[in-house]
């Protein structure tokens, strides 16, 4: 069983990993700082339909910054909604439920979906090692925690 040292550590990088995308009463976005949330190698997979999209670390946030500080995506913010975690000494997966909403080019949306994150416990502490996605669709829920 993890310490509670580790489980409070993944906790709060799994929330610090939220709040890089919250642009909510003009707060800016972490984005300028995933050295602290991700390795720098980190991929990124998306599940979008019958698309699977990946992306290295600069390709995921690069966009993202672009969206969240041009008005695209304004009073924008995702959240955990529900969550498990799998500790093996070093390495740890985290499912994660998540709920967004905010306005995009202007018009409000809200969605939801879920996250796999594969975690590793770094010289500097645990960082992010992958994140797979699929907002919310008919088969997201049989993986949500």
């Amino acid at each position: 069983m993890a310490s509670t040292d580790t489980v409070a550590a993944i906790d709060a990088l799994v929330a610090a990993f939220y709040a890089m995308f919250d642009n909510r009463n003009g707060a800016s976005p972490l984005l300028a700082t995933p050295e602290h949330v991700f390795l720098p190698d980190a991929l990124i997979v998306r599940r979008d339909g019958d698309r699977v999209a990946c992306m290295h670390l600069d390709g995921f946030i690069g966009p993202r910054r672009a969206w969240l500080s041009d008005g695209t995506l304004s009073g924008f913010h995702e959240w955990e909604t529900a969550s498990r975690t799998a500790v093996a000494g070093d390495i740890a997966t985290r499912l994660s439920a998540y709920r967004k909403q905010g306005l995009r080019d202007g018009t409000a949306f809200d969605g939801e979906g879920a996250k796999s994150l594969q975690l590793v416990r770094a010289p500097a502490g645990w960082r992010i090692a992958s994140v797979l996605w699929q907002d919310g669709g008919p088969d997201w829920r049989d993986a949500a925690p």
